[in-house]
């Protein structure tokens, strides 16, 4: 299977919907969102890099992270979780206070089995479709989330040979 990805921004005017097949099991997939030394390896961008001050994963659970930029910059993150069915759904809602980025939005993440390989579908919705627009032009976001993708891939491909 060529992997490849997906970035929707036609169905939803405040989403941002992404897709992309791995060619690892979907439990194996799930996983690499479950543990922040997993995170640290793939979360963000390119050239970002990722320190978790808290994760906390469970349903009502806070995810508490700094995402460095590669131009020295610090990006304060909260993610609230609001449902984690293994290894088929995480759903959270981002930001929220006055400590973290000013983008609020929520994300429900799809691991769809396709046998020995995994579909992961992201449908991150916005308040608004100014406020999709905003994230994009400002911080890039459809862009940093085919990044991030491709990082996890190349983690999942590095978890799949251990």
């Amino acid at each position: 299977m060529v992997a490849k990805n997906s970035i929707d921004l036609e169905k939803d005017p405040r989403s941002i919907i992404g897709s992309r097949a791995f060619d690892a099991p979907r439990e194996l997939v799930f996983s690499a969102f479950t543990d922040p030394k997993h995170l640290a390896q793939w979360w963000g961008p390119n050239g970002f890099t990722l320190t978790t001050h808290s994760h906390d994963f469970r349903p009502g659970g806070i995810w508490r992270f700094v995402m460095h930029g590669p131009d020295g910059r610090d990006y304060q993150n909260r993610v609230t979780y609001d449902e984690i069915v293994p290894p088929e759904r995480i759903a959270y809602r981002h930001g929220g206070g006055d400590d973290v980025e000013p983008v609020q939005f929520n994300t429900t993440i799809i691991f769809e089995s396709l046998g020995s390989k995994t579909r992961v579908i992201w449908h991150g919705t916005f308040p608004s479709a100014d406020e999709r627009a905003r994230v994009i032009r400002e911080y890039g976001a459809d862009q940093g989330l085919v990044e991030t993708m491709v990082r996890l891939a190349e983690h999942v491909a590095a978890m799949a040979s251990q």
